[in-house]
């Protein structure tokens, strides 16, 4: 259980640090990091990193298909949870 917690942290940050990347460099015009990325970061337990970094950057909330993908990317995080906490 203690490596499910620890995955859950690392993923978050990844998360959070993908978001923050792809802000600054939308800023300066240059390469982007791919959305089927930042989206699979979410799915993979980074939901929470991933919704605070939008919050916090501003960045991809007037996207409304990628803001509801990181919602489901959310519900099944929640979903997965609760399987492993049963």
């Amino acid at each position: 259980m203690k490596y499910i917690y620890e995955y859950l942290i690392a993923i978050n940050i990844l998360s959070f640090v993908l978001f923050f990347i792809d802000k600054r460099r939308a800023k300066k015009d240059k390469w982007r990091i791919k959305e089927f990325t930042l989206h699979l970061s979410s799915f993979l337990g980074g939901s929470a990193g991933s919704i605070l970094a939008m919050i916090l950057f501003h960045h991809k909330t007037k996207k409304t298909k990628f803001c509801i993908i990181t919602a489901l990317a959310a519900a099944f995080n929640i979903y997965i949870m609760y399987l492993f906490l049963k």
